[in-house]
């Protein structure tokens, strides 16, 4: 694998204590300072209720987002499938694809809040089935196929986009994956990419290291070739000049973070019990809070064991206030991603060079700044 490719997974996380709008244009504008930062991408959620995560429609964030920026690709993060009709949400998304220029992607989920799904009279048993049934419908009319198709919740007749996508074949499309094997089932079958999303532990790992051979399965099966550039890893990270300053700052955030995940999200990233979730985090191995060196290390080990993948997203999670948090994503973009992305051996080489043939290259700039005296000399000798 070449490069390792950044970016952030902004669900986004806001303390209830906040004001939403300020809280909303905070967001866009940290996608802003990634994008003057060369950060590759990023992914916007859709949730709609627990009043933390305030999101709703991340088609319309992105759109107002492509405007405010230049180079980063934004996401959905997912659009939850079942809460939409497939042939509406894809034209949706198709339109999106060409106001971005082809910088908008479509990543899909089942939905991660039971009472999101509640709140419309879906089923949390009826998730996955039912973003499976969209997901294959979306790659058809994506593909520019005509669909006409029934099911318990969408009726479809002659159904065919309008417009291909800006993107050819077809626009970038990605599945969140983290404990059911559903998301990495569906993102095999096409061979589209997968986002693994819950954590990055040691038991996180062996999850996502096992559906992403789930995904290699069934990729082959559907005669499609898996890709591991595909695969986007979403960790938890801060960090800051010292691993002092790093542990000081999330104090602003990460209680009201781990509350948020044992109250109201479907899984505990840190248990209710714990007391102190920064000695939790550390020494679970489910987070890097410390300096680029630290963060460095980190992802190197999390290569190692997962044998590759293509991007690596840190969860905007809110622990650090505002300032440090700004700085946090500064030293990622100047220390940690070059690392990763090699932007800086061939500068190193360069260096190498020079310094280890200074000497000759004194003598090379004497001896031709001497030879110009002397022709000097020579000259007015002669005149």
């Amino acid at each position: 694998m070449s490069t390792l490719r950044s970016g952030i997974f902004l669900a986004p996380f806001h303390n209830l204590t906040e004001n939403p709008t300020l809280a909303l244009e905070r967001d866009m504008e940290l996608l802003q300072h990634l994008d003057k930062l060369n950060y590759h991408e990023a992914w916007i959620g859709e949730h709609h209720s627990g009043g933390f995560e305030i999101i709703g429609s991340p088609e319309v964030f992105i759109a107002a987002a492509a405007e405010r920026t230049r180079h980063i690709r934004l996401g959905t993060g997912v659009a939850s499938l079942p809460y939409h009709n497939p042939f509406i949400l894809a034209d949706r998304m198709v339109q999106l694809d060409h106001m971005t220029r082809g910088r908008a992607m479509f990543g899909v989920g089942p939905g991660a809040l039971v009472h999101d799904a509640l709140k419309i009279g879906i089923k949390a048993g009826d998730q996955r089935r039912m973003m499976n049934e969209s997901l294959d419908v979306i790659m058809k009319l994506l593909r520019g196929e005509s669909v006409t198709e029934k099911t318990d919740w969408y009726d479809l007749v002659d159904a065919r986009l309008q417009l291909p996508c800006y993107t050819q074949p077809i626009m970038e499309m990605a599945v969140a994956a983290s404990r059911s094997p559903a998301g990495a089932l569906a993102a095999g079958r096409h061979a589209i990419g997968m986002l693994s999303i819950g954590g990055t532990s040691p038991d996180a790992m062996a999850k996502h290291t096992l559906n992403w051979g789930l995904y290699e399965e069934q990729a082959r099966l559907n005669g499609l070739v898996p890709d591991r550039s595909k695969w986007r890893l979403v960790t938890l990270m801060h960090v800051a000049e010292t691993r002092e300053k790093a542990k000081e700052n999330v104090q602003f955030g990460l209680h009201a973070f781990r509350d948020y995940f044992t109250d109201v999200a479907t899984f505990p990233i840190v248990p209710g019990d714990i007391a102190d979730p920064y000695t939790f985090l550390i020494e679970s191995g489910a987070a890097c809070i410390g300096t680029p060196d630290d963060a460095i290390a980190y992802i190197e080990n999390l290569l190692k064991g997962s044998g590759g993948f293509g991007a690596i997203m840190e969860l905007a999670h809110n622990w650090a206030d505002w300032d440090a948090t700004k700085r946090h994503y500064e030293l990622m973009a100047r220390y940690v991603h070059p690392h990763f992305q090699r932007s800086r051996e061939l500068r190193r080489d360069s260096y190498a060079y020079a310094r280890d043939h200074h000497g000759d290259f004194i003598g090379q700039a004497s001896a031709a700044v001497q030879a110009e005296i002397d022709r000097l000399a020579a000259r007015k000798a002669a005149e």
